[in-house]
């Protein structure tokens, strides 16, 4: 068993522990994955924090107290190096009963996901270092308590990968990987060059598959094709941050056919123009957290799965999006009756 192995094998524990989630074991088990002094990084309004005790009672804990049979699902994990560091990096969903507000977004009673892409940095075969997006606007908009603008994109339950084969299990084809990491940076570095000549420079249909999907996060939706993928995301994030820039500190890796990347941030932009998510246009800076998962066929991505902080940037521009949903549900804040 090679190391990235045994790196999942850590990371499977973990999964499991989450899959059957046990209240009162879970506290234990985190600390046992888990370096004392790992550093966390989560979504907004959770933060920065550091080690399992803390990611427990500030993370798990209230989650669960809202959702008691919380069921963590992935449909990919995959393992990977970069500048010398060893990562897994798991996308899926977390589903459940939610009984009980968490973060006051208010209880439905009813079965409800919200998606993660979380990325985990190993050493000796404990985590060190935990960087995740939990899809909180995907829980407000399933409680019908979204105080935003509408999504452009197509919003559902987002499936894992078509071909079912994303838990990627060894034995490890490093050349197979090199490739499927290569297609998607030279796609990456195509985009860079929109301010050459606009979209049609990025050349996109020699990277994407003619049936490609691009799942994005709650708040911005998803779309089918490359005329979907400009028309619902690229064309109004474009027009209205056009002087958006990668801040070249992304963490990426690959196994088979998929590909991990994400950055802490990866953008800094302005927003400007014609304005972004509903965003006034005026010229607010913003940085921008994403996570994203692709999974490449033959010599095309057909598949990308992206999750951005939304919550983060509109705090970044001053608004409480949390707070304004408070004030459009005050009837609902109040706690129901338990099922």
């Amino acid at each position: 068993m090679d190391q990235h192995a045994r790196n999942k094998a850590v990371i499977e524990r973990l999964r499991s522990a989450l899959y059957d989630t046990d209240v009162e074991a879970l506290p234990g088990q985190l600390a046992e994955l888990f370096s004392p002094d790992c550093a966390i990084y989560l979504a907004h309004p959770l933060g920065e924090m550091q080690g399992p005790r803390a990611l427990y009672e500030r993370g798990y804990a209230p989650l669960l107290a809202a959702i008691p049979d919380l069921e963590r699902r992935d449909y990919i994990t995959i393992a990977g190096e970069d500048g010398g560091s060893q990562w897994i990096g798991c996308g899926g969903f977390y589903t459940g009963v939610f009984e009980q507000p968490w973060l006051d977004i208010p209880p439905t009673q009813h079965i409800v996901t919200m998606r993660y892409a979380e990325f985990f940095r190993l050493e000796n075969e404990r985590i060190v270092e935990m960087r995740s997006l939990w899809d909180i606007p995907e829980l407000m908009m399933q409680a019908n308590a979204w105080p935003m603008g509408p999504s452009l994109g197509r919003e559902y339950l987002v499936p894992g990968p078509a071909t079912q084969d994303g838990l990627v299990a060894g034995p490890r084809d490093e050349e197979r990987a090199a490739q499927s990491l290569k297609m998607v940076n030279d796609m990456l570095n195509g985009l860079a060059k929109h301010a050459e000549g606009g979209v049609q420079a990025m050349g996109l249909e020699d990277y994407w598959h003619p049936k490609m999907v691009w799942y994005g996060p709650a708040g911005i939706g998803s779309g089918r094709r490359v005329s979907g993928f400009r028309h619902w995301h690229q064309r109004p994030f474009l027009n209205g941050m056009p002087d958006r820039r990668s801040l070249g500190e992304d963490i990426a890796f690959a196994e088979g056919d998929y590909v991990g990347l994400f950055g802490w941030p990866a953008l800094e932009a302005t927003i400007s123009a014609d304005g972004w998510l509903g965003i006034a246009p005026s010229g607010q800076r913003v940085t921008i957290r994403s996570l994203d998962f692709w999974r490449c066929e033959g010599e095309l991505i057909r598949e990308n799965w992206v999750l951005v902080d939304l919550l983060d940037i509109y705090h970044q521009v001053g608004v409480d999006v949390l707070g304004r949903m408070r004030e459009m549900t005050p009837q609902r804040q109040a706690l129901p009756p338990r099922l």
